[in-house]
This record gives structure tokens, C-alpha cells and sequence, in this order.
């Protein structure tokens, strides 16, 4: 099942069937663009006078009903404990989830409460007027520091997938092709050293996975950041969101030729973001000691999304210059994405020649 073939489906069978289900008559429903390796067909649905809807139809079969009710479950928990996230809506059946079958194919659609606010690219990464941008970077660590404190104590009736249920040595062998034997070696490395990290409470439970400013609207008039699109979420260690949320920070100064000048920035901007965790949570040192390891975690991540998207497009696995980039950063054990290193461009930022695979 393809995108475009649940775009279709979606015109002449679900929408009609979800209109129902989630009240939609006199609501205007338009399709989201999708992004590079979007893995659900997204809907916004707008009425003069009432509150704006999301709809999501899940179609890949890579997920149970177990792990969509494990999401969603979370995200209301989060709302309902003063998380800054988009809320579910129930069905008029009073579900979190609903289950549709065509032609012996499962789709499992989700209402959500459209976020306020605008993300940071539809405001051309400007923040708010007359404000110093550290405002934003606190306030995302802070956001996330909620979320995590939150996740510290919750107890799910449905539990959503761990870390190691995806990202295993089985699943990347399978995976990635036998060409890239070197970066192989390099992952299996990189999870024998996680598997030997503590997951107690205070630093493993139930994080975002996908935290970054593609994933959250900004009201800025306020500053509020609100959360959405835990379709990726699971248990796994906070550290994992911060080092994203570090990943992200890069674009802010990518094109500076100096190469103490990024380190200083990225110093100061991670000072930041952590303020505003800890103003949340605690996180010990022994964790935080710990980021460049995570950063190469969000990589394996990167390349992990890459080839899925691959194939589930159906499509030959291919590297271009972005992938090639990671992939070396890997291999060479090149630490910070290669941000500090002569690997580094800021006329072709993360690019690298393309490795034949």
C-alpha cells in the first residue's frame, strides 16, 4: 500500500466513512503535504466558529492496534498533566482510535486538536519580533522537560514499543545493504554499548523520538510551544530527545566558517535549551556526559528512516550526498555529525560525495 494509493482510497471510501466518525460535515478537509519519508496520509480540517481537527490515516502494517493505542494513550495523559501537546479527540463513538478495513487492509485513523500557532519555517525561522532568540531555546528545553518529567511516572495500560524492539541487531542486518559492511560493524558497535546503559526511571521512559521544530507550532505572540506528532514515540533514554534537539541546533549556525564560532554557539545554545529542561526535571551529569554518543544514535536514526522509506516506497536503496554524509560520520567515528571537523562545509552543509552501495 502506497501513499497515493491511500489518497485514493481516502477520496472514494474513508473520508466519507471519517467525516461520520469524527463530525466533520461543513468542516473544509484538506490533504497535509507530506514530507520526505512521511509514513501517514495527514488531513486538516477547519469551520468558521469551531475548534480546527487533524485526522491521520496510519496504512503501513508496521504497527499494531497495541502500539496506536499506546500513542495516543500517552499524548492524552501528557495533556491531561499539563504536557504542552496537541490533544486526541475521541470519535463519536468515544474512541481514541479507530479501525477502518478496505479490501482486507487495516487503517487506523486518529483525531487530534489543531495546534495553535505556526511552525518556525512558515515563519521563516524569524522568532518573535523584539525578543532574543535564547527565549525559544529555553522554552523548547522547557517543553521537553515537562514531557519528560511526566513520562518519569507514567504507568500505560497500552504500552508502546522500547527502543530495542526496532532498533536491533536482526532488523539493521536486514536492512542495510551488505555493500556497507563497515557501517554494519559500526551500529552493531553503537547498540552493544547502549545495551550495557542503565534504564531506570530517572533517565529510560517514554519519549517524543522526533522533537524538533518540524514537530511543534509556535504562538508568537507568546512564545508557547505546542507539541504534536508523537507517531514516532517509545520508550528510550531522555537522552535521545536532547541529542535531537542538539542535531537541530546546528541549522541556526551552519553556514559560519569559523570553526570556534559554531562551537561556541552550540555551547551556549545547549546551555540554554538544558536551563530550561532542568527547569522541569533533573537529568545527572553522567547522562548528559553522554550526548556525543546519542548524537550518533540520532544518526544511526537518520540512515535507519532513510532505507525504510526506501522500502516501503518499493524503490532500490541509493545513497545521496545527505545519507553518504552520515554514513561517513559513522564509519570514521567522527563525532558532533562532523560539525567540528574538516569533514564539514558551510557552502554544502552535511553533504558528502556519494558512496556507490
Amino acid at each position: 500500500m502506497t501513499y497515493r494509493e491511500v489518497i485514493k482510497i481516502g477520496d472514494s471510501y474513508l473520508l466519507p466513512k471519517i467525516s461520520e466518525l469524527y463530525e466533520l460535515d461543513g468542516y473544509k478537509i484538506s490533504l497535509v503535504k507530506a514530507h520526505d519519508g512521511g509514513r501517514n496520509v495527514v488531513y486538516n480540517c477547519e469551520k468558521e466558529g469551531a475548534v480546527s481537527k487533524i485526522i491521520r490515516i496510519a496504512f503501513l502494517d508496521d504497527r499494531s492496534r497495541e502500539d496506536f493505542l499506546g500513542e495516543v494513550e500517552y499524548i492524552r495523559y501528557l495533556y491531561e498533566h499539563g504536557g504542552s501537546v496537541s490533544n486526541v479527540i475521541s470519535s463519536r463513538n468515544g474512541n481514541v482510535l479507530e479501525e477502518i478495513t478496505h479490501e482486507n487492509h487495516s487503517f487506523y485513523v486518529c483525531g487530534f486538536e489543531r495546534a495553535n500557532g505556526k511552525l518556525l519555517v512558515e515563519n521563516s525561522y524569524r522568532y518573535r519580533e523584539g525578543v532574543p532568540i535564547t527565549e525559544y531555546f529555553y522554552n523548547c528545553g522547557k517543553i521537553l522537560g515537562k514531557m519528560h518529567q511526566l513520562s518519569k511516572v507514567y504507568t500505560p495500560a497500552h504500552k508502546r514499543y522500547s527502543f530495542f524492539d526496532k532498533y536491533n541487531t536482526e532488523y539493521i542486518d536486514k536492512l542495510i545493504p551488505p555493500s556497507l559492511s563497515l557501517l554494519k560493524k559500526k551500529l552493531f558497535e553503537l547498540l552493544k554499548t547502549l545495551e550495557g546503559l542503565d534504564r531506570n526511571c530517572e533517565c529510560f521512559g517514554m519519549v517524543h523520538f522526533d522533537y524538533s521544530d518540524g514537530n511543534y507550532m509556535i504562538d508568537f505572540d507568546t512564545g508557547k510551544i505546542t507539541v504534536f506528532d508523537f507517531d514516532n514515540s517509545c520508550f528510550c533514554w531522555y537522552m535521545y530527545d536532547l541529542a535531537n534537539v542538539w542535531t537541530h541546533g546546528v541549522g541556526w549556525i551552519q553556514f559560519e566558517t569559523d570553526t570556534e564560532k559554531r562551537k561556541k554557539f552550540m555551547e551556549d545554545y545547549f546551555e540554554t535549551v538544558l536551563a530550561g529542561y532542568k527547569s522541569e526535571t533533573d537529568i545527572k551529569d553522567v547522562m548528559l556526559e553522554k550526548l556525543p554518543l546519542f548524537i550518533k544514535v540520532v544518526i544511526m536514526e537518520n540512515i535507519v528512516d532513510t532505507f525504510e522509506t526506501t522500502l516501503n516506497s518499493g524503490e532500490e536503496p541509493e545513497c545521496d550526498e545527505e545519507l553518504s554524509y552520515l554514513i561517513k560520520c559513522l564509519e570514521d567515528d567522527i563525532p558532533y555529525k562532523g560539525f567540528f571537523h574538516e569533514i564539514y562545509s558551510c557552502e554544502e552543509p552535511f553533504e558528502y560525495e556519494i558512496q556507490d552501495i
